[in-house]
Order: structure tokens, then sequence, then C-alpha cells
């Protein structure tokens, strides 16, 4: 399946984001091997398709492979291809992945659900540049970059046995790694207007309207564990589902499942799980106090989490940035980070 690279534009500007930019450019011009490595939803696909467009092979064909998708016999003959007659539905000649993207780029996604043997054959392809078709016994000539992308722990599946070592070693010639929603705090709120205009567009709408700051703060706010593309479906979600699009967004629908008519836990072992759950205050207590190192503790914990960015934090807290300040002047809280 061709990529396209205008198809998904990159947006962001966090430091560590730019720093995986600036790698991607660096491996970019070479035709050894590159892992891509990230959390779901980090955009591997993405970057990976990034390294050929941003290469000498950039005219060439660029094949994707979602590797778990397929049975091994599927696999190995979608990505070597078979002649006619090699197996029961083989009636004509299959030309494979291998053989398509010859001068280009074939991107293997899902990288660890490979079996053994297949990684073996993909192996001596890296090592040899040499293919032969399934029920074949003509060995042909490849020039093909390979790069692969997962989110499992490569090293520790290769120390389990369930990876090869050798093909680790080949295809970690270098190493990306596409940071998490979660480190790329400033990109949350590009990254959401650029998703609601694409969605406001879908629906026709003359133009989209902005968010407003109580939804701002909830997206700042969320963990994002599904990184990108939980953030899409969710503004995707929050947009179609708005009611009035002249006016700014006011909810995030985080959970599509979420309902007023959604069961309740209401039998009482359900009420006794949870109130074994729940943990019992310290007493005596100065509450005063208590709530004092609460708010302390959150107005620092919002600083780090916004890179010291006071409007940042501010918005993570739900609060105007001049109350943000007040309060870093009232209890004293350092508003940079220390420096040796």
């Amino acid at each position: 399946m061709a990529v396209s690279p205008e198809s998904q534009p990159i947006i962001g500007e966090a430091p560590a984001f730019l720093e995986m930019l600036e790698h991607v450019s660096r491996a970019a011009p070479l035709s050894k091997p590159v892992l891509v490595v990230g959390e779901r939803g980090t955009g591997k696909e993405l970057i990976a398709s990034r390294l050929h467009f941003l290469s000498d092979r950039w005219e060439q064909t660029v094949v994707k492979v979602n590797c778990a998708a397929l049975t091994e016999s599927i696999l190995e003959s979608e990505l070597f291809g078979h002649e006619a007659g090699a197996f029961t539905g083989a009636v004509k000649t299959h030309i494979g992945h291998f053989e398509r993207a010859d001068g280009g780029t074939l991107i293997l996604d899902e990288l660890a659900t490979i079996s053994l043997r297949m990684q073996e054959k993909i192996l001596r392809t890296i090592e040899y540049g040499e293919i032969q078709r399934v029920g074949g016994n003509e060995t042909l000539r490849v020039d093909v970059r390979i790069v692969g992308s997962t989110n499992a722990d490569l090293q520790a599946l290769a120390a389990e046995g369930r990876f090869r070592k050798d093909l680790l070693d080949r295809l970690a010639f270098d190493v990306i790694t596409v940071p998490p929603l979660r480190e790329r705090v400033e990109d949350i709120l590009p990254l959401a207007h650029a998703f609601a205009i694409n969605m406001a567009s879908e629906l026709k709408w003359s133009l989209f309207p902005g968010f407003s700051p109580r939804a701002s703060s909830a997206l700042l706010r969320n963990k994002w564990p599904g990184n990108v593309r939980e953030l899409k479906y969710a503004i995707e979600r929050s947009v179609y589902r708005a009611r009035d699009p002249k006016h700014p967004i006011a909810d995030i629908v985080l959970d599509a499942f979420d309902s007023p008519f959604k069961l309740a836990e209401t039998g009482p072992k359900d009420r006794v799980v949870s109130a074994r759950r729940k943990k019992a205050p310290l007493l005596p207590t100065d509450l005063k106090q208590r709530l004092v190192d609460m708010e302390m503790d959150l107005l620092s914990a919002a600083l780090e989490k916004a890179r010291f960015n006071q409007r940042m934090a501010a918005d993570l807290l739900g609060l105007s940035y001049h109350q943000f300040r007040g309060k870093l002047r009232k209890f004293d809280i350092r508003s940079k980070p220390e420096t040796d």
C-alpha cells in the first residue's frame, strides 16, 4: 500500500518531538535498516514513511505491511511472492512486496509478531539482497530498504528467544524512538485544532469555532495513554457531537461509551469492595495545612508538567494566567527550574 506524505502533515514543536525529527533527517539518506519504536498511537507509521520520503528513494515505491494481520503462510507469500502451483489455489505467479518495493522502501509494521522462521528469511534478504518466491528455484536480486516499526520491547523478546538476536542487530542499525504525547504537552492543542478543522470540514462547517477555555484545559489535563491516535478520535467525536457549530467546543468527549443510562455497580458485593478501596484519612489532622500542602503540590506539578511554561501550567489547573501567578507569589513557589 503506497503511503502519501501529504496525507498526514507533521505537527509538533515540543523539544522531544523536534529532536526525534532531527534524528529522522539524519537517518533518512542512508539505505541501512531502521527501527521505529514507540507506544501505540504515537505515529510510528508516519515517521517510517517520512524516512522514505526524505531519502534518495523518495520517487520509488514504498510498501507497508501490517505483519500482525497476516498468518505466517500468507505473510511469506505476500513478502516473497509465489510461483503458480506452489500451493492449492496458487493458479498464477504472485509478485511479492520485496519485488514490488525494489529500489524503494518496505515498511514492516508490528515487526514483533513475525515468526522465527520468517525472521530467518528476512534476515537472509537483508544480508544478501536476494529472495526466492515460494515454490520457486530462481534467486532474485532486490534492492530494498527495510524500516521496521513496533511497540514491543524487541531486546526483551530477543533475550527470551522469541525474536532473533542476529536479525535485531541488523535491523537496529539505528533506532528512532517516537515520544509519547504526555512528553509533548506543547503539541496537544495544535494537534487538536488540526484534527478539529479536518472534522469540521468533513461536516461541511464553514469554519471551526475553536475550543472553550474549559475544553482546552481538559485536553491539557488528560493523560492520553492512547497518544495522538486517542486525541484524534476524541477531537473528531467532540466536534461531531457539538450542537452548535457557531460556538466554541465546550465539551471533550473522552469516553464514547459514557452515558447516563450506563449500568452502575449496585450490588452489595460491589459496595463492599468499593468501600475497602477507599483510604481512611489520618485523624486528627490540620485541615487547613493539608489543603495548603495539596494546593502547593498541584501548582508545582503543573509547572513541571508544562516545563515551567506558566500559561500552560495555568491551563492545566483551569486557572487564568494572573490567578496562577498570584498563587505562585502567595506560596513563594519557584517559577523556574533549578540549575546547577
